[in-house]
């Protein structure tokens, strides 16, 4: 019943206790300070009647503290124990002898009733009061349990929904990162099949490309050796022709020597020389042919250069009947300049010999 109650409900009933507690105290000790005054004065000597009034002032006092304590330690909960019970008895008691005191004295039990009900209405009325606050005390606490309870179910209930959402969130973050990670994964994978599908491209790539190079190389060799072939075979056969030309140059400085000997009317320098520049309209029509080669040896060279006089060819088709470079055909007609004129038919047949 009490638990369906609002709490300023409660509070209005403490409320009305309290002041109904308070009016009947209030009451009570003023009908017993003028019931007992008149008693305590006709017991008190004349020149301390004046005094007649504290005694029912500090039973009454007792009974102010009495309710007052119980009404405080009944709303915490609490209990005073034994001597609260006998301070409330005691006054409550002494309060009732004296109110009902000149009335018994005098054998008034009409008085004796009358002057009894404030004092019985407060005994009563401190009893019931605190009986009412520990039983609203009681309530309140259930109350509060109750409350509490609820308050801890309303929280638990909370609790489970926000750990519901939150592992709802976490089910959902989850789902969520296995997604992104299995996207990644996805990823990673397709970047390494491209970088190995790149890199089998380059290997192939590669591949060819040493293929190419071998190739390449190969048909250079080939090549290389093919022209080493044909410089080697013209070569071969510009010694042949020269080996030719110099046995041939041989015997006609032999032959020429013989008609020297049977003709003596022929200069010698003309008989030496004929040898040589028979020599030398051979090897110009060597290299001036369809097979013309490059480039005479040094020895050669030099005897080519030195079979003619001075004036007799230029400096430019001595350097292209030789292969040699101009320069160095003029180097060697300035040594023959410099030095005195030897056999050149006999330089001839050593060079090409």
């Amino acid at each position: 019943m009490l638990e369906s109650l609002a709490p300023a409900q409660i509070q209005s009933a403490e409320r009305t206790l309290a002041t109904g507690t308070w009016a009947i105290t209030g009451g009570a000790v003023l009908y017993s300070v003028l019931t007992v005054t008149p008693l305590v004065e006709r017991v008190t000597p004349a020149e301390w009647q004046w005094t007649a009034p504290i005694l029912p002032l500090v039973v009454d006092a007792a009974v102010v503290i009495v309710v007052r304590l119980d009404a405080v330690v009944s709303r915490l909960g609490g209990s005073g124990g034994r001597w609260p019970a006998v301070l409330r008895w005691m006054t409550g008691l002494m309060t009732l002898f004296l109110n009902i005191g000149d009335s018994a004295l005098k054998q008034d039990l009409v008085g004796v009733a009358v002057h009894a009900v404030a004092p019985l209405l407060l005994i009563v009325t401190a009893e019931a009061g605190l009986a009412y606050r520990r039983a609203i005390g009681r309530a309140l606490e259930r109350i509060e349990r109750s409350r509490a309870e609820e308050e801890a179910a309303r929280e638990q209930r909370a609790r489970e929904v926000r750990e519901r959402e939150q592992q709802a969130r976490e089910r959902a973050e989850h789902a969520v990162r296995e997604q992104a990670e299995r996207v990644e994964r996805e990823r990673f994978e397709r970047e390494q099949e491209q970088r190995r599908e790149a890199r089998e491209h380059a290997a192939q790539m590669e591949r060819e490309r040493v293929v190419r190079e071998a190739d390449m190389r190969r048909e250079q060799r080939e090549h290389e050796d093919r022209v080493r072939r044909e410089e080697q075979e013209r070569e071969d056969a510009r010694r042949r022709e020269q080996q030719a030309l110099a046995e041939r140059s041989r015997r006609e400085q032999t032959a020429a020597r013989e008609r020297e000997r049977t003709l003596p009317g022929v200069p010698a320098a003309d008989a030496m020389n004929a040898p040589a520049r028979a020599l030398n309209i051979a090897v110009s029509g060597v290299n001036s042919g369809p097979g013309a080669f490059t480039k005479m040896s040094e020895s050669e060279a030099r005897a080519y250069i030195g079979s003619f006089g001075e004036g007799e060819r230029t400096v430019r088709q001595l350097a292209d009947d030789t292969g040699w470079s101009v320069g160095w055909v003029s180097s060697r007609l300035q040594e023959q300049r410099s030095q005195p004129r030897v056999d050149v038919g006999a330089s001839l047949v050593e060079a090409v010999g």
